[in-house]
């Protein structure tokens, strides 16, 4: 028996032991739950219990060795290195915002599922043999060997450096957001507090081990995660369609579904709501039309309200709503009509009558719903290529063994990811029909707990709203306010599971997004201590000297990473769709004419990073409100989010003008375009 099989057996042993265990663990925490443990112990145990796991693999993971420590010894098997990509794959986009996604956008949402299936498909066909045959640490690595020329190859890996520091930096914001998130919801301490306790999670586990550390955990929680998001899903199945395999039962709840949205959208009480949010944007229009009279008037009925409150004694509380309510009034007519501008917008949406889940590309008009299949295809498309450009999955195949390993890895990747996939959708159908059945047409005396769970989570920026606008005390589909980032986690609650379900898909969401960030600080602190320090800086460091290093950077990172998360710079979906769209405009070009078009010679290469990255930032500046931009500011009315399906064209024109125009690569590089491409 070969040494690779007897260590793929003792593997497979390991982990089904492992399973095991955590399945037991499972019956374990429910039998306490039935006993009357208290519900924050079991948020306790959970997140704890995870996470010490994690720790010990990472503790035992531990290396100094500069191959164990980047690439992991380059022997993991396939199978296991497919289930590793995955975890790191599957981030707190896929597992808690992609079916809040669908929930909230119905058809327009499986954008994000055909174009972040789709890249692996591009992965296995134009990156991935490549990348293993070619046989370095990092993309940077690639990228400096295959463009070597008239200038230092320093100069192509420091741009290729920055491009994958500001990519995996916005990426994994977005992950230690999630784990604030989930943190804070399941065990009842701040926001803040969250991210820096799932923070040293993280870096117990990247932090000693590097990449070996994180392969193996990362396989830990593709085992916790798929089992989190599948039992309550298969729950949810059975109580709407008695069919235990929701993808299968996917068209049965479509259909009740469709039934439930027909009755919602003709019920009188539903309309009576959507007339009042639309009266509500009428009168922001005439206050908006009467700037700066409007804001003075508003500000000083708003006082004399208070005051007559408090020369009539009144109660305390309306004092001090009165007195909040003078407080975030607009200090001025600029800000007034920025801010009456947005609620005038809101409440136009929260007037629309409900969408049709299966409805493509739902318009008031054609022109609307040609804008909004335009943005369909440019998101798939920049989903597509940035998930064939991100170097934290791409450096996962320098972990194999062969070629021929890491083309298997992409399979076994495919079918880990697309578990969870086909799964999505369903939940999204299922829990969307149980709030219409359940939620809608409740009393307001009556509300479930986790309403007011999830709304006090983020008081400024409430995750859940649900508002009596009519005065009916009865619960209206257009009185409900979710956000994307709480579908999942909360589906639990919502579908009436015990609480050990609730604190079992935290430790799956929480799987999720840690498996992503340790990946994507792994990467960035690789590609500064490798490509920066040990390339550039110090060549002549010694193995232990650039691990050291490497931990350094990694910890500084992290902080940074976790101080911008906690300043809650956008939802999880938004972030990652950045990340995505500059990934793909910055080294995609690069990365693919570098392995199929010999032509494409350094100078090119440099034009067509910057290029790219260039266009793909300018646009999402010029567009994003957030960085003093405007939506009147989009070319052919795209969404930021997709500022690739710019970008991504400019760096390939980019690439083949300035290579056409000067001098071929040597033969040096022609000779390790024959090596990659060999069988």
């Amino acid at each position: 028996m070969t040494k690779a099989k007897t260590f793929f057996q003792r593997l497979c042993r390991y982990y089904l032991l492992y399973t095991v265990g955590f399945v037991l663990f499972l019956f374990g925490v429910a039998i306490l739950e039935h006993e009357g443990f208290p519900r924050v112990w079991i948020g306790y145990v959970f997140m704890f219990s995870t996470i010490v796991v994690y720790a010990t693999i990472g503790v035992i993971s531990r290396t100094s060795d500069v191959l164990e420590y980047y690439v992991a010894g380059r022997r993991v098997p396939a199978f296991f290195n497919g289930m590793a990509t995955a975890a790191d794959w599957i981030s707190a986009a896929s597992f808690i915002s992609l079916a809040g996604g669908l929930y909230l956008w119905g058809f327009d949402g499986l954008a994000y599922i055909m174009g972040w299936t789709g890249g692996f498909v591009l992965v296995a066909l134009l990156i991935a043999p490549y990348l293993r045959k070619f046989g370095q640490y990092t993309i940077p690595d690639y990228l400096a060997a295959r463009y070597t020329g008239q200038y230092s190859t320093n100069v192509v890996r420091v741009i290729a450096v920055i491009a994958t520091i500001i990519v995996s930096f916005t990426y994994v914001v977005a992950q230690i957001y999630g784990v604030g998130l989930i943190t804070s919801r399941f065990t009842g301490v701040d926001f803040s507090v969250g991210i820096f306790l799932g923070l040293a999670s993280i870096l117990v586990c990247s932090f000693l081990g590097g990449m070996r550390a994180v392969t193996w955990t990362q396989v830990a929680q593709y085992i916790i995660l798929i089992i989190a998001y599948m039992i309550p899903v298969v729950w949810l199945s059975m109580k709407h369609t008695n069919m235990p395999v929701p993808p299968i039962a996917y068209g049965s709840a479509i259909a009740q579904l469709t039934e439930r949205e027909k009755v919602l959208i003709d019920d009188p009480k539903e309309k009576e709501v959507r007339a009042i949010f639309r009266q509500r944007a009428y009168d922001l229009d005439d206050r908006l039309a009467s700037l700066p009279e409007s804001w003075e008037n508003g500000r000083a009925e708003i006082q004399h309200n208070l005051e007559a409150l408090k020369l009539g004694n009144a109660a305390l509380q309306d004092i001090k709503q009165t007195g909040r309510e003078l407080a975030a009034y607009p200090r001025d007519a600029d800000e007034a009509e920025r801010v009456w501008k947005e609620e005038r917008a809101l409440n136009l949406e929260l007037a629309k009558p409900p969408t049709r889940h299966t409805e493509p590309f739902p318009g008031d008009s054609e022109e609307a719903s040609n804008i909004k299949r335009n943005n369909f295809l440019a998101l798939v498309f920049c989903l597509m290529l940035g998930t064939a450009a991100l170097p934290h999955v791409l450096v996962r195949y320098y972990t194999t063994p062969s070629v021929k390993e890491a083309r298997h890895s992409v399979a076994w990747t495919l079918f880990f990811i697309m578990a969870l996939y086909i799964t999505i959708p369903a939940l999204a159908v299922l829990v969307k029909y149980d709030i219409y059945s359940s939620l809608v047409g409740s009393n307001f005396s009556q509300l479930p707990e986790w309403v007011s769970y999830w709304a006090n989570i983020d008081k400024l920026h409430p995750l859940v709203s649900i508002n009596d606008v009519n005065r009916d005390g009865i619960v209206q589909l257009a009185e409900i306010v979710m956000d994307v980032d709480i579908v999942v986690l909360a589906t639990p609650e919502i579908a009436g599971l015990p609480y050990v379900i609730s604190g079992l898909i935290a430790a799956g969401g929480l799987a999720a997004a840690l498996s992503t960030a340790d990946g994507l600080l792994l990467t960035i602190s690789n590609a500064l201590s490798h490509d920066i320090y040990y390339k550039t800086v110090d060549p002549e460091a010694s193995t232990q000297k650039r691990v050291t290093v490497s931990k350094l950077l990694l910890l500084m990172v992290a902080l940074v990473a976790a101080y911008v998360a906690s300043m809650k710079p956008g939802d999880i979906l938004s972030l990652v769709g950045a990340a995505f769209s500059l990934a793909a405009s910055a080294l995609f070009p690069a990365l693919a004419l570098g392995v199929f078009w010999k032509r494409a010679n350094q100078q090119g290469a440099i034009a067509g990073m910057l290029v790219g990255f260039s266009v793909c930032a300018y646009y999402m500046i010029h567009t994003l409100p957030a960085f003093g931009g405007s939506a009147a500011g989009q070319w052919f009315n795209i969404a930021p989010i997709s500022a690739g399906v710019f970008g991504v064209p400019a760096g390939f024109c980019a690439i083949i003008m300035v290579s056409l125009l000067t001098r071929a690569p040597d033969q040096r590089t022609e000779d390790l375009l024959k090596h990659l491409r060999s069988p």
